[in-house]
C-alpha cells in the first residue's frame, strides 16, 4: 500500500493505482468526462487534472500513478483555472439547450416543457404535481398570467407558440375537480414564520414553507386572502370560486390564515418578529399611480385598481355612459371590459402608442374590441376638464412615434398644436400601482418609495425580515414575477431558519445557437385555444369568458411542443461539472465544428451537436463490444463521430446494446422516448418478468457490469402500462 495525502487527508492506495482511483476510493471528488473503468485511459476531457507538490506541471489523475509520500491538491487555484478553461473550450463547441427557452423566460422557472409533455401523454396528475413544484396557485395563474414563457417558445418559428398558460390551467382544473393533490408535509421543524400579505407572493411562500415543515401564519388586511388575484382581477377572467379552492389547498398544508388585520394598526413588523423566527413582508402595491394630469382631483376620475376593487367587492362607482380608460396594460383591459359589463355605452381606451406597442396581452386587446371597446391610439391626456367639480371631457394630445426608448419601443412624441377633445362621464387611470409607504415605515425604502430588499437574498435592513413581490425594489409587476421571488425567498428563509448558508450564484446552463436551428422539417399545426363565450353574450355579464380546453384539445396542443430542452438535464455529467465553476465559454466562441444533426435507429437517438468528442462511445463500442459501429471522422476542429462509412446507425452492425448511451456524458446519445417500440434483438438481452399492478409482464433486459442499462417491454401488458423509463428500471431486480 502507498501512503499519500489528498486535500490534507492522509490515505492509502494500492501500489500501481492512479490518483483518480485513490481519490474515488476515499470519497474525494475529481471530475472527469472521458473516463470509465471498462475502457482504456484516454485523457481527452482534461478535467481530472490535479496538482502534486514538487511536480511542475499539472497531472491527469486518470493516468498518473500514486507514489509514496505524494501530496495532492485537487482544487488548487491552478487546477480550478485549468478546469475552467477546459470546460469553456468544451462548452464553446457544445450546441444544446440544457433547459427549454420557455422555462428560462418564466420568472418562476416553471418546467413548462416537462408538464406540457406529460399532458401530451395524458399524464395529467403528474403534470399538476410538476407545476406545483413552482406554482401553488396554478389554476388562477393559468388564467391571468401574460405568459412570458410563450414569448420564448420556439414553436413561434414554425407557426404559433404553445398555449402554455391554458395548458397549465387545464391540468390544475382537472386536479381541483377530482381528488385534489396535497403534497407530503415534512416533519415539524419547530420554527415559526409570519407572512404579511396574502397575495400571490405571500400565499406561495406560505405553501412551500409549510411543506418544508415550518409553522406559517399569513396576515392580511382584507376580508379574504388572494390579494390582487382577488381584488384586482375581474370575475370574468378569474372566478373567485377557483381561487377559493386553491387557497383551501394551501390551508390543508397547515398554513394559518388571519384576515382583517392591518400592518401598522393591528400589529407591527417588530411585534411579529418578536414572536416569529422569520418574517416575510409581501404587502403588495395597493395604491393607484397618479398621471400628474390637470384635473385628476375631479369627481369621476378614478384609479384603475380602486375601480376594479370596488366592483369586485360589490360597491361599483357610478361611471355613467361614456368612459375613458387611460393606459395600455392588462389592468387597462380589465378596467375597460369591466366598464362595458357595468353598462357603459361608449368605452374608450386612451393609449399614447400604437396597438403594436401595447403591453397588454393580445388576446385581451382583441376580446375587448369584440366587446365594443373603442381604441384611441397615439393620444395622451393633456387635461381632464370638469364642470361643477365633476369631469366632463378629456383633452387629448395627438402623438407620433419617435426613436426607441430604453424598453425598445418607439418613444411617443407630441404633434405640436394637434389635440382632440372627447366627452366623458368618468375616467379610469390604469397606468400602474405603487406601495402604500405608511404601511412599511419600519423598513428602509428605495428612492422610488419601495421596500429596499437584497435582490439575491430578499433581506431587508432588519435581520430576519425578508421582503418580496410588488412592494419591493422595482415595484409592481406581474403575478408570476412575485411568485418566482417567493419561491427563491423560501429557500433563503429555510436556510436562515436552519442556520445554513445558501448559494445564490446562478449556475451555468448551455443554450443553443439560434442561427443553427432548422425548422423546415417541422409540420405546421394550428394552435389550439379554448373556446370563449360569444362577445354579445359575455359583455353583459361577469361569467368566465374562457370555456377551457377539453382533454383531447389539451393533448393535441401539448403534442405540438418541440421539446427544446435536453431530456438528460438531470443526469448530464458535463452540466454537473460546468455548474461547479463560473465559466464563460463565449470567449472561445467560433464556428461550431459539428452541425446539428439527428441520426437514430429503433432505440438510440444521436445528436452530434451535443458531442464533446470524449470518445467514450467509440472506445466502449470497440473495446468492450468488439464492434466499432461508430468512429472518429476527420481531424482537428472538424472531427466528428459518425457510424462506420457514414452509414445510418441502423445500417451498421450496431446491436442496440445501449452501452454508448449509458456512458455518454452529454446527451449526444439518448434512449428514444418511446420505449414500447420493438428493436432488433441479440444475445445482449435476457427476457425477464416483472410485476405491473399485480400482473406478470415480460421485458427484455440488457446489463453492463451487472448494471441494468436498458429495459424494453416485450408483451402486451408491459407495452400498454405507459411506464416511464425510470419506473421500468425500478421494477427489474
Amino acid at each position: 500500500m502507498i501512503n499519500l495525502t489528498i486535500n490534507g487527508k492522509q490515505i492509502q492506495a494500492p501500489e500501481g493505482s492512479t490518483i483518480l482511483e485513490a481519490a474515488r476510493a476515499n470519497g474525494i471528488y475529481i471530475p472527469t468526462l472521458c473516463y470509465d473503468e471498462a475502457v482504456e485511459v484516454y485523457g481527452a476531457c482534461g478535467l481530472c487534472v490535479v496538482e502534486a507538490e514538487g511536480v511542475p506541471k499539472l497531472l491527469r489523475s486518470c493516468s498518473a500513478k500514486v507514489s509514496e509520500g505524494m501530496v495532492v491538491n485537487t482544487e488548487s487555484e491552478r487546477v480550478v483555472q485549468s478546469r475552467k478553461i477546459a470546460l469553456e473550450l468544451l462548452m464553446s463547441a457544445h450546441d444544446g439547450d440544457c433547459v427549454a427557452p420557455c422555462q428560462l423566460n418564466c420568472p418562476a422557472r416553471t418546467d413548462c416543457q416537462g408538464y406540457v409533455g406529460l399532458i401530451a401523454n395524458g399524464e395529467f396528475d403528474a403534470a399538476l404535481k410538476l407545476i406545483k413544484n413552482k406554482i401553488a396557485l396554478p389554476a388562477s395563474i393559468g388564467r391571468v398570467c401574460p405568459h412570458p414563457c410563450e414569448k420564448g417558445c420556439r414553436r413561434t418559428n414554425v407557426d404559433e407558440p404553445i398555449n402554455i398558460a391554458q395548458l397549465k390551467a387545464f391540468a390544475a382544473d382537472m386536479d381541483l375537480n377530482g381528488d385534489t393533490y396535497v403534497p407530503e408535509i415534512a416533519a415539524p421543524t419547530g420554527k415559526k414564520v409570519s407572512i404579511i400579505g396574502g397575495g400571490p407572493a405571500g400565499l406561495t411562500a406560505a405553501y412551500y414553507l409549510a411543506v418544508m415543515g415550518h409553522s406559517v401564519t399569513v396576515y392580511d388586511m382584507m376580508d379574504k386572502m388572494g390579494g390582487m388575484l382577488r381584488y384586482g382581477i375581474p370575475q370574468y377572467r378569474l372566478p373567485k370560486e377557483v381561487l377559493d379552492k386553491e387557497i383551501a389547498v394551501i390551508e390543508k398544508t397547515g398554513v394559518k390564515m388571519v384576515n382583517g388585520k392591518k400592518l401598522g394598526v393591528d400589529f407591527t413588523i417588530e411585534s411579529l418578529k418578536a414572536e416569529s423566527d422569520a418574517v416575510i413582508v409581501a404587502v403588495g402595491a395597493w395604491k393607484s399611480s397618479s398621471m400628474r394630469t390637470e384635473g385628476e382631483e375631479l369627481e369621476g376620475v378614478y384609479g384603475g385598481i380602486d375601480f376594479l376593487r370596488g366592483v369586485i367587492q360589490g360597491n361599483p362607482v357610478n361611471i355613467g355612459k361614456k368612459v375613458a380608460v387611460c393606459g395600455g396594460g392588462n389592468t387597462a383591459m380589465d378596467a375597460c371590459r369591466t366598464a362595458v359589463r357595468l353598462g357603459a355605452e361608449e368605452v374608450y381606451v386612451v393609449y399614447r402608442r400604437t396597438r403594436n406597442e401595447m403591453p397588454a396581452d393580445k388576446l385581451e386587446i382583441d376580446e375587448a374590441e369584440e366587446e365594443g371597446v373603442i381604441y384611441k391610439f397615439l393620444t395622451n391626456p393633456l387635461s381632464f376638464n370638469g364642470e361643477n367639480g365633476k369631469v366632463k371631457s378629456i383633452t387629448l394630445q395627438i402623438m407620433e412615434l419617435g426613436e426607441p426608448d430604453e424598453s425598445g419601443r418607439r418613444r411617443p412624441v407630441p404633434v405640436e398644436g394637434k389635440t382632440e377633445e372627447i366627452e366623458v362621464d368618468s375616467v379610469i387611470m390604469a397606468i400602474g400601482q405603487k406601495l402604500v409607504t405608511d404601511d412599511v415605515k419600519e423598513l428602509e425604502l428605495t428612492d422610488r418609495g419601495n421596500i429596499l430588499a437584497d435582490e439575491d437574498t430578499f433581506e431587508t435592513n432588519i435581520d430576519g425580515i425578508f421582503a418580496i413581490g410588488d412592494a419591493t425594489n422595482k415595484g409592481a409587476g406581474i403575478a408570476i414575477e412575485a411568485i418566482g421571488e417567493a419561491d427563491r425567498c423560501v429557500k433563503i428563509v429555510d436556510a436562515y431558519l436552519k442556520g445554513e448558508d445558501y448559494e445564490t450564484r446562478v449556475p451555468y446552463i448551455s443554450k443553443r445557437d439560434e442561427s443553427t436551428i432548422d425548422y423546415s422539417d417541422r409540420e405546421k399545426a394550428p394552435r389550439v385555444t379554448a373556446r370563449v363565450l360569444d362577445a354579445d353574450v359575455r359583455n353583459k355579464n361577469f361569467d368566465e369568458v374562457s370555456l377551457g380546453l377539453t382533454e383531447d384539445e389539451a393533448k393535441a396542443e401539448a403534442d405540438r411542443c418541440l421539446e427544446c430542452g435536453c431530456r438528460e438535464y438531470y443526469k448530464c455529467k458535463l452540466l454537473n461539472v460546468a455548474q461547479r465553476y463560473d465559466i464563460n465559454p463565449a470567449r472561445f466562441a467560433g464556428e461550431m465544428p459539428q452541425k446539428y444533426t439527428h441520426d437514430e435507429n429503433a432505440f438510440i437517438e444521436r445528436n452530434t451537436a451535443k458531442c464533446i468528442l470524449c470518445g467514450l462511445c467509440v472506445r466502449s463500442c470497440r473495446e468492450v463490444m468488439n464492434l466499432s459501429s461508430i468512429g472518429l471522422m476527420g481531424r482537428g476542429f472538424s472531427t466528428d463521430i459518425s457510424p462506420a462509412f457514414s452509414l445510418p446507425l441502423d445500417k451498421t452492425n450496431c446491436t442496440n446494446c445501449g452501452l454508448c448511451v449509458n456512458l455518454c456524458p452529454t446527451g449526444a446519445l439518448t434512449e428514444k422516448a418511446n420505449l414500447t417500440k420493438q428493436v432488433p434483438l441479440n444475445e445482449q438481452y435476457s427476457e425477464e418478468t416483472i410485476d405491473i399492478d399485480g400482473k406478470t409482464a415480460k421485458v427484455l433486459v440488457s446489463r453492463y457490469n451487472g448494471k441494468v442499462i436498458r429495459v424494453i417491454p416485450n408483451d402486451e401488458t408491459s407495452r400498454t402500462a405507459n411506464l416511464t423509463r425510470d419506473e421500468l428500471f425500478s421494477k427489474v431486480k
